[in-house]
């Protein structure tokens, strides 16, 4: 065999090993607007816009008066700024493309799918509080990094 061929499949090879490897770390995008930071991360993680396809972060940003409980209004700039966010960094035909019913991370199909093995108990904890506190147990949660050798799940 020629040694371009061979180059080429082994970095063929590399490349499609490393997307196993990143299979649990969606990331966040470095260019997380300022707003973002401010409005959504000051009461929860800044949750990675890739754990959600498009349509999933419209129905969040078009319902921001009833956000799960809370009046998260903001101004129309930072609601544009950020939709405009989500939907250029969200989940295209990854795992996380399927839309959750109520546009909710932890009502997603991969969501139940890889915490099936978490019991009731786990959720309950005062250390955990709710399935949409990935902090609680994904130490880098806040950088997207869902890795299964990060998950620590506290007592």
């Amino acid at each position: 065999m020629h040694p371009i061929p061979r180059l080429i499949l082994a970095g063929g090879y590399a490349a499609l090993l490393s997307s196993f490897a990143l299979a649990d770390n969606v990331g966040m995008p470095n260019s997380m607007p300022k707003s973002y930071a401010a409005e959504c991360a000051s009461c929860h993680i800044p949750y990675a816009p890739g754990l959600l396809p498009s349509k999933s972060w419209r129905g969040v940003m078009g319902s921001l008066d009833k956000h799960y409980g809370t009046d998260a209004s903001m101004d129309q700039k930072s609601v544009a700024e950020i939709s405009a966010w989500l939907d250029k960094y969200s989940a295209g035909s990854r795992k996380f493309a399927e839309p959750s019913p109520d546009n909710r991370i932890s009502s997603s199909a991969w969501f139940a799918r890889k915490h099936r093995e978490v019991g009731k108990d786990v959720w309950l904890r005062a250390s955990v509080k709710s399935r949409a506190n990935c902090a609680a147990c994904h130490q880098q949660a806040a950088q997207g990094d869902f890795d299964e050798d990060n998950i620590r799940i506290p007592k």
